[in-house]
């Protein structure tokens, strides 16, 4: 029988391609969006084209009713959720002389409460289990900072503290807890980015590179992995050496 993952905001970008690699693996895949589109349509096509099973498990985790019901559908669908990787995130950045209220609020609520929603309705199943790992996606950002984003930064280093709180708390039932914490990546929002703004942030990177999103999936399936079965709580920087 197929293992499950769910994975949170997962339409496109890291997510879509997190979802891609564990299919890849021969996992039954939830995948989670708000609005449904085309690229929801082809990411599914894609993930089917793995021979696995695909659930659309649409919703909004920043609201923990509709996380409750994502989490439900998974389980009538499928029985069992095997990997959690909570990577639904948005930005909003500002100068916070700029940021609004709305602003800070919204980015925490999606970006660190939605991982608690989801988290939360996750866990019972996982314990009755004594099974599961629980990936979280960071951002370097919540371990250095960055001017302009406040809010964002602020939602990432909480899942740091988060996932090292989890970990202490569900290492006896064998659910291992980690984060991964990208750099910059290719993806739709560096995409706008002009090439000097490019070439100065790969100044910046020791790899000289901008990293892509199949070089996170890969660390995420790491993490899924038996040969990970020693490692919880940690953040694992997919950076290219830029926090060095």
């Amino acid at each position: 029988m197929n293992k499950v993952a769910l994975i949170t905001g997962s339409s496109r970008g890291i997510g879509k391609q997190i979802a891609i690699r564990l299919a890849k693996e021969g996992y039954n895949i939830a995948i989670n969006y708000v609005n449904k589109n085309e690229e929801v349509d082809k990411t599914i096509e894609e993930i089917k084209s793995q021979g696995v099973e695909v659930l659309e498990a649409a919703g909004d985790v920043s609201n923990f009713e509709e996380s409750k019901k994502i989490v439900e559908l998974v389980i009538e669908k499928f029985g069992q959720i095997d990997v959690l990787v909570n990577n639904a995130g948005i930005t909003k950045d500002t100068l916070i002389m700029r940021m609004q209220p709305e602003d800070f609020t919204k980015v925490i609520n999606v970006n660190l409460v939605g991982t608690f929603n989801i988290t939360k309705n996750v866990v019972p199943y996982m314990m009755k289990k004594r099974e599961g790992r629980i990936i979280n996606i960071s951002s370097v950002v919540g371990i250095s900072g960055n001017a302009g984003q406040c809010n964002y930064a602020a939602s990432k280093a909480g899942i740091i503290g988060f996932t090292k709180s989890l970990a202490k708390e569900l290492a006896s039932r064998n659910i291992l807890v980690n984060a991964v914490a990208p750099g910059f990546i290719e993806t739709n929002m560096t995409d706008v980015l002009k090439e000097d703004v490019k070439l100065n942030i790969k100044k910046q990177i020791p790899l000289n590179r901008i990293g892509t999103a199949e070089d996170v999936a890969n660390v995420v399936y790491f993490l899924t992995s038996k040969e990970s079965s020693y490692i919880t709580g940690q953040i694992i920087q997919v950076d290219g050496g830029m926090l060095i």
